[in-house]
């Protein structure tokens, strides 16, 4: 059964989505085929099947995340965006997702590639090593900076190929993508529309948020 807001409980919890999340559900029209990958706590992938009407599917790494999105009457399956893209065939979806989450895969540049292969277009956010907050630590103090979109240490971090905004342009463009729209994200989660090539919001974004097409 397809959840939507006519059959889907209203008396069921919803969970709060940050503003980057309602940003990039903005970017999806209603009644598309989704693929969220790292979808989480299934926050973002519950707000698209309720509200939009989207046909939502999510790949989530820990097995705890996925049990709760199935809970909650989500279609979510274990898998490693690492190793599992390639099950899906071509085209499959109208958009893939990947949000907050490129940062933690071990092969980025091929994981991006296989998002670009499986959807009509992606959609990815990842936190901007090269803010002016890591840029000071580093320099100043010499160590892995903690910041608020990086708020692990080094030695516990789950993020393990870190990037600037200029690199994500730079390996965005290499596979072969255009890039069709970007956000600068703020330190609160507020986004801005990005100009092409914007060298300021390497310096001033804690994030970002890109929206991808193959050429």
């Amino acid at each position: 059964m397809k959840p939507g807001n006519d059959i889907w409980p209203q008396s069921r919890t919803r969970l709060p989505l940050r503003p980057d999340l309602w940003a990039i559900a903005e970017m999806i029209p209603p009644g598309t085929r989704v693929l969220d990958i790292g979808c989480g706590d299934g926050a973002l992938l519950e707000h698209l099947v309720r509200d939009k009407g989207v046909d939502g599917r999510g790949l989530e790494l820990i097995q705890q995340n996925v049990n709760s999105c199935v809970a909650r009457g989500l279609s979510v399956v274990q898998g490693d965006a690492d190793t599992d893209l390639g099950e899906y065939p071509s085209g499959i979806f109208d958009i893939t997702i990947l949000s907050q989450t490129i940062q933690a895969t071990r092969q980025p540049r091929h994981v991006l590639n296989e998002l670009l292969r499986i959807g009509a277009r992606t959609i990815v956010s990842f936190p901007n090593f090269g803010h002016w907050r890591v840029r000071t630590s580093l320099l100043f103090r010499g160590r892995m900076p903690v910041t608020r979109s990086l708020d692990h240490n080094w030695y516990d971090t789950p993020n393990i190929h870190l990037c600037t905004i200029a690199d994500f342009l730079a390996t965005a463009r290499d596979t072969g993508a255009h890039i069709e729209s970007a956000m600068a994200i703020d330190g609160l989660g507020k986004t801005r529309n990005m100009k092409d090539g914007e060298s300021r919001a390497n310096i001033f974004a804690e994030g970002a948020i890109f929206l991808l097409a193959k050429r």
